[in-house]
């Protein structure tokens, strides 16, 4: 140790890399020898594929160490083989090509679609006005650009995957929890659309086919009928081909379709307004609810659309990797509130229409689409749900659930194989049976997953914001040394899973109970099950912040046994 006689050594940041030598942090400090700066590491957003060595002489000795950065000071890139492939590395400056406006059309894509439709419909259908729809939607999507932005973030700086952006906060293994969480309520989803592109093509069925009692006839233990059941699997396979083109194949999709969907909406829209005898007619529905039943309503209506897009707001950062800039992803998620707002009046006024025009309140548009009839109404109903249909379950429903199980088993899994498990995993939920009523779509599927979905944000957003500031080490991301900053506890976060774990529990027993399994419950957790995200949401990142704050950091590191690095003073 003579070699080091004389000098000091400080260490800004014990964030190790899997590469470097274990007893010395590599991904960002400072070396002072005899007082004196000698040389300094960033990490930064931009990965490299370079490895080199740092000579330095002390007292006419030299050591040789892993140099943790390029000529201009940027972060080497040398990933673990087992935590990366092709679909998880950070996306290079030519990949970044997603503006504000392709941002802003994704969310056209995502938006227009049947179970949007359906969700303003279910409000009418339990009670609100239109006005009243309309404001809980905009309101509750106001709420959730905040996290959408917040989340995005890392995504566009450094490149990553929600996959890798939870080893961050859950450690390299257990990040695995909640990307699977979020994979299995996607696969859920896509299950829900693909039923949804089924009815479609059922409706365009010869009457003389749906007559047909062996085929019509509807079987309990399948909980449909076989002819519905095999237009679902039928519209299932239909949407493989553009789930084999991977994210190139999304993008082109949701560019073209954006307008084309918004044009079809606005025909739905005209046809009501003709039938019905102008907006008068149209809006003339008035709440069905008292004061107090409106309140009822109204918070578990909130949770619920809140709900709709927590999962695309966990798992954003697959998207704004691709995002040229901040300002093109901030831009773009502005989309939602604004055109979530705008259909959900189509969907409030066309649903509201109908009790004008037909007697009776349809809140489902391919029921009311075949009520419609005629051949050429049928076609373009086909066409336009089919549309929209894929453009939502293809960007909502395949690229987390996929990217999932690529960050489960790299050598595995590719975007492709985990997109064609996800399909078959949108079979095994039954979606029909969720989608049986109004109800069941909102108070049970909606928000029984917001649960899940709002800790799991809350952890993620008090790691990134109030932990490590947004401070992340692009090589730790992807290293399983025992000494990377994101290692933890054997690959574990344990105080990231028991927040979890804590946030999901008080909604629990509002969930059994709603779902029948619990016979009553006290009315607390009735009240904390229709504010399943907000509670959950905040309870979760509060209580990972805190427990985080009693993680011990060494502040030394050994050589031999012997101590070589010590925080100055």
């Amino acid at each position: 140790m003579n070699m080091l006689s004389g000098s000091k050594f400080h260490v800004l940041h014990q964030q190790q890399s899997h590469y470097s030598n274990p007893k010395i942090p590599s991904s960002s400090f400072s070396l002072v020898l005899n007082n004196k700066a000698f040389h300094q590491f960033h990490a930064t957003p931009s990965p490299y594929y370079k490895f080199k060595y740092l000579s330095m002489k002390c007292s006419n000795s030299s050591i040789s160490i892993p140099s943790s950065s390029n000529d201009d000071g940027s972060e080497l890139f040398e990933p673990d083989p087992s935590l990366t492939n092709e679909d998880l590395k950070p996306t290079s400056p030519s990949q970044r090509t997603l503006t504000g406006f392709e941002m802003a059309s994704l969310w056209v894509g995502l938006v227009v679609g049947v179970p949007s439709y359906y969700l303003a419909g279910s409000l009418v259908d339990l009670g609100m006005a239109w006005w009243q729809g309309i404001g809980t939607v905009v309101v509750a999507n106001m709420i959730l650009l905040v996290p959408l932005v917040l989340t995005g973030h890392p995504g566009t700086l450094y490149g990553i995957s929600f996959p890798v952006l939870a080893r961050s906060s859950f450690g390299i293994n257990g990040a695995h929890i909640p990307t699977l969480l979020r994979a299995l309520i996607g696969c859920g989803w896509y299950g829900i659309e693909s039923w949804i592109g089924g009815e479609a093509i059922f409706l365009l069925l010869p009457q003389s086919l749906k007559n047909n009692s062996s085929l019509s006839n509807y079987l309990p233990w399948l909980g449909t009928s076989p002819l519905e059941f095999f237009c679902f699997l039928g519209f299932w396979v239909a949407q493989l081909g553009f789930v084999w083109r991977g994210i190139d194949g999304i993008r082109i999709l949701e560019k073209y379709s954006a307008p084309i969907l918004i044009l079809l909406t606005t025909c739905l829209l005209v046809w009501s307004y003709v039938n019905a005898g102008g907006f008068g007619h149209m809006l003339s529905l008035s709440s069905r609810l008292t004061s107090s039943q409106f309140w009822s309503v109204f918070f578990p209506s909130i949770t619920a659309n809140i709900s709709f897009w927590a999962t695309v707001a966990i798992n954003i950062p697959d998207f704004t990797r691709y995002a040229k800039s901040q300002h093109d992803q901030i831009i773009g998620q502005m989309g939602l509130p604004i055109f979530m707002g705008l259909f959900t009046f189509v969907g409030l006024a066309v649903t509201s229409s109908t009790k004008v025009i037909f007697g009776r309140i349809i809140s489902n548009p391919i029921q009311l689409l075949g009520q419609i009839g005629g051949l050429t109404t049928c076609f373009l109903a086909i066409f336009g749900i089919s549309l929209a249909t894929i453009t939502t379950n293809i960007a909502a429903n395949v690229v987390a659930p996929a990217n999932a199980l690529v960050n489960l088993s790299p050598k595995i899994f590719t975007f492709r194989r985990g997109a064609i498990l996800t399909a078959l995993l949108g079979i095994a939920f039954q979606p029909w049976r969720l989608l049986r009523s109004s109800e069941s779509f909102v108070y049970t599927w909606l928000v029984g997953y917001s649960a899940i979905m709002g800790p799991i944000g809350g952890v993620v957003l008090a790691d990134y914001y109030l932990i490590k500031r947004t401070h992340l080490s692009v090589n730790d991301l992807y290293s399983r040394s025992v000494y990377g900053a994101y290692y933890y506890y054997k690959g574990f976060n344990v105080a990231a899973i028991v927040a979890l774990l804590l946030g999901i529990l008080p909604v629990l027993p509002g969930f059994l109970w709603k779902v029948g399994i619990a016979s009553s419950v006290p009315d607390v957790f009735v009240v904390i099950y229709n504010n399943a995200w907000f509670i959950s949401f905040f309870f979760a990142g509060f209580l990972h912040w805190i427990l985080s704050s009693f993680r011990s950091k060494p502040d030394k590191y050994d050589v031999g046994g012997e101590s070589l690095l010590s925080s100055s003073k």
